[in-house]
C-alpha cells in the first residue's frame, strides 16, 4: 500500500501522469530488493528501463490509498516485462494498468554496458519466475 501525496496531484485534482511511471519503478525495485536479493550497488549488473507505459481507467488522487499489483508479462534471458496495476485502496476495479522493460546489462565501475551474456542473475530470475502465469504467486492482475 502507498499513500499518496499532495504533490501527486496535477491542476485537474488527480495524479499526475508521469507519477504512474515512479510507481511502476519503484514497485519493480523494491521487489528487486525484498525479494530477489539484489543489491544495486554490489552486483555486476543493472537493469535498465527501456520502454514504459500506461493506459488510464479511472482517476486516483491525493488524500488516498493506493494498491499496487505487479506480475512479469514476458521473461527473457536479459530482459523482463513488468506490469503494474493500480488500484485503489479496497476498490477491486483497476485505475490504470502499465508497465515497462527492463534489460540487465553488465555493470562496472559506475559503467553500463552490454546486456548481459549469461542472462540476468539467477536469483533474479527466480524472484521473476515467481510473478508469472505459471509460477508460485498468482498475480492480482
Amino acid at each position: 500500500m502507498l499513500n499518496t501525496c499532495r504533490d501527486d496531484n496535477d491542476v485537474f485534482g488527480h495524479m499526475n501522469n508521469p507519477k504512474y511511471g515512479v510507481l511502476c519503478d519503484s514497485i519493480a525495485n523494491q521487489y528487486l530488493i525484498d525479494k530477489c536479493d539484489y543489491k544495486t550497488s554490489k552486483s555486476p549488473q543493472a537493469a535498465i528501463i527501456v520502454n514504459t507505459y500506461f493506459d488510464y481507467f479511472g482517476s486516483v488522487e491525493y488524500p488516498g490509498v493506493l494498491e499496487l499489483g505487479l506480475r512479469v508479462a514476458k521473461l527473457g534471458k536479459t530482459s523482463v516485462v513488468y506490469e503494474v496495476g493500480v488500484f485503489k485502496k479496497g476498490d477491486e476495479v483497476v485505475k490504470a494498468v502499465g508497465g515497462s522493460m527492463h534489460v540487465w546489462v553488465e555493470a562496472k565501475d559506475g559503467k553500463l554496458g552490454r546486456p548481459a551474456e549469461q542472462g540476468m542473475p539467477s536469483n533474479v530470475r527466480k524472484g521473476y519466475l515467481a510473478l508469472t502465469e505459471d509460477g508460485a504467486q498468482k498475480p492480482k492482475l
